[in-house]
């Protein structure tokens, strides 16, 4: 559990790449408000952007696109359009936001957190889950690493984290300097800066610990924790983002989400990724994105 402390410095809100699909593909294009919606109805491809992370949006041992977020994306868009096509595109998770900016996509379906710093720049569907933080250590974890507290604490220890991730944003906000704070462009990389003695953590969500120390005996994920700052305790609401000139898109995929979330196929999705009742969210995109 992480350490409840009081700390002076304000806690802020928190807050290419591999193409699986290159045939409709346009950097730069200029959408109009509407456009994404109606070409979806039209049956004109969308493409949607993952960043490879199991179990929230990944390219699986068949070269499939799967994880909670595209197995929801397929049922919502057949909801809203049946006649839709989806195509994908795999990227950095530092590059989500910027892509979907320069119209390198339309959509992004990669579990990423709602916060009141990104609200700023995209737009949220509704939350699809919420969840807590873990590590990936050396197994046994020797250092004794149970949350951001234990790191900022002990001035031998880094941490490894994700570019554009807000696990940067716990890591400075309990007092971890930026040179033991160190940021890579995936997990994969992470992994192998670990190993090597580079870093003796790596921070992220729950799930994605889970799921990464199963492919290495070597390491361990420590328990699921909440971080912990002025009193308050952190969860992260995973969703989809869009363009800001999209909202059409949003409030109609928000329709269909409203009826999902919750019910026994939705369930029946995504348990087998690790998600369970439990991490169904309590409070919407609204709510969320405010200041």
């Amino acid at each position: 559990m992480s350490s409840p402390r009081s700390h002076t410095t304000g806690f802020p809100f928190f807050f290419v790449c591999i193409l699986y699909s290159l045939s409709s593909l346009s950097s730069g294009l200029a959408f109009a408000e509407g456009q994404t919606l109606e070409r979806l109805q039209q049956g004109e491809p969308l493409m949607l952007a993952i960043a490879n992370e199991a179990p929230f949006g990944y390219i699986d041992a068949t070269g499939t696109i799967t994880g909670e977020a595209p197995e929801i994306a397929r049922v919502v868009l057949e909801r809203i359009a049946p006649d839709h096509v989806i195509e994908w595109v795999n990227t950095d998770f530092g590059s989500l936001i910027s892509g979907l900016k320069n119209n390198e996509f339309d959509i992004v379906a990669a579990g990423m957190f709602i916060t009141p710093e990104r609200c700023r720049e995209v737009a949220f569907s509704n939350p699809t889950y919420v969840i807590g933080e873990a590590f990936v250590v050396h197994a046994d974890n020797p250092l004794e690493i149970h949350d951001y507290w234990s790191i900022a604490d002990n001035e031998a220890v880094r941490v490894g984290l994700m570019v554009g991730a807000v696990q940067y944003n716990y890591a400075l906000v309990t007092g971890t300097p930026a040179h033991r704070a160190l940021l890579y462009p995936d997990y994969p990389t992470a992994i192998e800066a670990l190993r090597s003695g580079e870093i003796d953590a790596i921070g992220m969500t729950a799930l994605t610990a889970a799921n990464l120390v199963e492919e290495h005996s070597d390491l361990a994920a420590t328990e699921q924790f909440f971080p912990e700052f002025d009193g308050q305790l952190v969860r992260g609401y995973g969703a989809f983002a869009f363009r800001l000139q999209d909202q059409d898109l949003v409030d109609a995929f928000d329709a269909e989400l409203a009826e999902f979330i919750g019910s026994d196929e939705h369930w029946a999705i995504v348990e087998p990724f690790g998600f369970r009742p439990d991490m169904q969210p309590d409070r919407d995109s609204i709510d969320l994105c405010a200041p």
